[in-house]
C-alpha cells in the first residue's frame, strides 16, 4: 500500500477517561431516531470484507462466527459485508443474487439478532460490480488476448499483414515501443489486467447497465427484506460500478455520464426501485464518497450535490467513505488482480499509523462535516455515519458534538474489539483491545485470507469450539471478553 513519505509515527490511544456520568449523558449512548432509522445508540460498524462466505457466496458457520462475535458487543448497527447482487460466481463473498440464499440470510440475521440480545439493526450492503481479469503475461497477451484491429496495422505499417504476423511484430518490440502502439487500455489491461469500465459502452452488457441494475438492486432487496434485515446500505462507493457512474471519469454520453445531474441519474433510480419494491418501514439508505482522491475524479463540490439529491430523494441515511479506487492502484503481480487499496486513494480509504501530519484519525470528518452542512441547508435532517480512525469515546463523542455526523461508525476498532462499546459504556474503557491501525486485516484483505486482527488471531488456539482458519494457525473470531464493571 502506499503511504506518505513523512512516515510519522501515530499511536492509537485511550484519549481523555469519561467519568460515569459523562458517558451516561453521552450522545454516543443516546437513541437515535429519524424517520425509519431507529436506533438504541450511535455506535456502527461498516461493512467489511471477512472472506468467510463458501465459493458459492453461501452463508456457512464461519460467517455466522464473524457477525455473532460484533452482535455479542451490542452495537447499535452492524452493515453486512458488500454483497453481490448478482447470480455470479464471485468467491468467498456473500450473494444475494437468487432465492437459493434466502434460507442462509435468514440464519445469519437470526444468529446476529439472538447474540446481540434483539438490540442490534441489521442491515446488508448491496453490491455491483463488473468483470475483471488478472494481470496476464507480456507474450500471452500479445499472443492470444489482445484484439487485433486495422488501427494496429497501419500504427505499425503493415496494412497487408496478417493477425499472426502483427502479433510476432507486437512481442518483438520493447515497452516504450509498444506502448506507442496500443491504446491507453490495450496498454492498462495488459500491464495491470483487464477490467470492464462503466464507459464502455461499444459492449452491450454496459451499454445496458441503466435498464438492469435498478432491478438487480430491487430484486436483492426484497430478499434481504424476506430474510428479515432491518435494511440495505446501497453500495455507491470505492472502486464499483454505482461509484464509478458517480465519478466525474464517466464520461457516458447516453444521459448517465458527464455532468454531475447525469452521473447521479442512475443512483437515483436504483434507489427509487429499492424503495417501491421495499416496505415502508424498511430502511434503505447508501455509502458513497466524499472524495475520490484520484486526478480528474469527483470532488466535495460533487459530494455535496450528490448527498443532497440523495437526501431529497428519501434516503434513510448517508455513510461517507473516501478514496479506494483502481484508477492509481498499484501494479499487481503477474497472475494477480489489480487491487484499489494500494494507491494513494487506497491510503486515504484505509489510513495506516505511518502517516502525514494530518494522521490516519478522522482524515474524512471536515468534508463528511461539510457534506452533512449542505445538506442541512437544503433543509433535509438525513443522518450521517462518519468513519475513518475512531477507536475511543473522546473521538466518538467529538464527531456527535460537533456536527459532523449523527452516528459513528468503527470498523478497525471494532475488529480488535468487538466489545468496545459496551465497555465503555460499563466503564470498563481499560481493558479495550485498541487498533495500533497497521493494518494487518487490509493486508489479508488483499491477499483474499480469512481475515482477522493481530491482536487476538494468536491467542487461546486450544480453546474448545472456536473456528481456525484455512492453515490451523489463527482463530477466527476475537476471545470472548464480556465487559464488567469497575470497582
Amino acid at each position: 500500500m502506499w503511504k506518505p513519505p513523512q512516515k510519522i509515527r501515530w499511536p492509537s490511544g485511550l484519549g481523555e477517561i469519561p467519568t460515569p456520568d459523562e458517558v451516561a449523558k453521552s450522545l454516543l449512548f443516546s437513541p437515535l431516531n429519524v424517520g425509519r432509522l431507529n436506533l438504541h445508540a450511535r455506535s456502527w460498524i461498516p461493512a467489511m470484507v471477512p472472506w468467510r462466505a463458501s465459493n458459492d457466496g453461501e452463508v456457512i458457520p464461519e460467517v455466522l462466527d464473524w457477525y455473532g462475535r460484533f452482535a455479542q458487543g451490542k452495537p447499535a448497527a452492524i452493515v453486512i459485508e458488500a454483497t453481490g447482487i448478482r447470480d455470479v460466481p464471485s468467491g468467498p463473498l456473500l450473494r444475494i443474487g437468487n432465492d437459493s440464499f434466502l434460507p442462509g440470510m435468514k440464519k445469519l440475521v437470526e444468529h446476529v439478532k439472538r447474540e446481540s440480545g434483539g438490540k442490534t439493526k441489521l442491515f446488508i450492503q448491496l453490491i455491483d460490480f463488473l468483470a475483471m481479469k488478472r494481470r496476464p503475461p507480456r507474450d500471452k497477451y500479445l499472443g492470444q488476448f489482445l484484439r487485433i484491429t486495422p488501427d494496429h496495422q497501419q500504427s505499425l505499417e503493415m496494412p497487408q499483414a496478417t493477425e499472426d504476423d502483427i502479433r510476432d511484430r507486437l512481442l518483438s518490440l520493447d515497452d516504450e515501443q509498444l506502448e506507442k502502439v496500443l491504446t491507453p487500455r490495450e496498454w492498462q489491461s495488459m500491464v495491470n489486467g483487464h477490467r470492464d469500465m462503466v464507459t464502455d459502452t461499444h459492449l452491450p452488457h454496459i451499454e445496458t447497465l441503466p435498464q438492469e441494475l435498478p432491478k438487480l438492486f430491487s430484486e436483492a432487496a426484497v430478499r434481504a427484506e424476506q430474510a428479515g434485515f432491518d435494511g440495505v446500505e446501497l453500495h455507491y462507493a470505492h472502486a464499483y460500478t454505482m461509484a464509478s457512474f458517480l465519478s466525474a471519469t464517466n464520461t457516458r454520453e447516453d444521459g448517465y455520464g458527464g455532468s454531475k445531474e447525469n452521473r447521479v441519474r442512475l443512483p437515483l433510480e436504483v434507489f427509487r426501485e429499492v424503495r417501491s419494491a421495499t416496505s415502508d418501514d424498511f430502511v434503505v439508505g447508501t455509502r458513497f464518497l466524499a472524495n475520490e482522491v484520484i486526478d480528474g475524479g469527483s470532488s466535495l463540490a460533487d459530494a455535496c450535490y450528490f448527498g443532497t439529491e440523495f437526501a431529497r430523494a428519501g434516503m434513510d441515511f448517508i455513510s461517507l467513505s473516501r478514496g479506494g479506487k483502481f484508477d492509481d492502484a498499484k501494479q499487481p503481480k503477474l497472475g494477480s488482480p489489480a487491487y484499489p487499496y494500494t494507491g494513494r486513494s487506497g491510503y486515504e480509504c484505509m489510513p495506516h499509523h505511518l502517516s502525514d501530519e494530518l494522521g490516519p484519525f478522522g482524515r474524512n470528518f471536515e468534508e463528511t462535516k461539510t457534506i452533512r452542512e449542505t445538506v442541512r441547508v437544503a433543509g433535509f435532517e438525513t443522518p450521517f455515519v462518519a468513519a475513518g480512525g475512531i477507536h475511543n469515546f473522546q473521538i466518538a463523542e467529538d464527531v456527535l458534538q460537533s456536527g459532523v455526523a449523527e452516528i459513528v461508525g468503527a470498523a478497525r476498532q471494532s475488529l480488535a474489539d468487538p466489545d468496545w462499546f459496551e465497555k465503555i459504556r460499563l466503564g470498563n474503557m481499560k481493558d479495550i483491545r485498541q487498533c495500533e491501525f497497521t493494518n494487518y486485516c487490509e493486508g489479508l484483505d488483499q491477499a483474499h485470507k480469512q481475515v482477522t486482527c493481530k491482536l487476538w488471531d494468536r491467542v487461546d488456539l486450544d480453546e474448545p469450539g472456536i473456528l481456525k482458519s484455512f492453515d490451523k494457525k489463527r482463530r477466527l473470531a476475537a476471545p470472548r471478553s464480556y465487559p464488567s464493571l469497575t470497582d
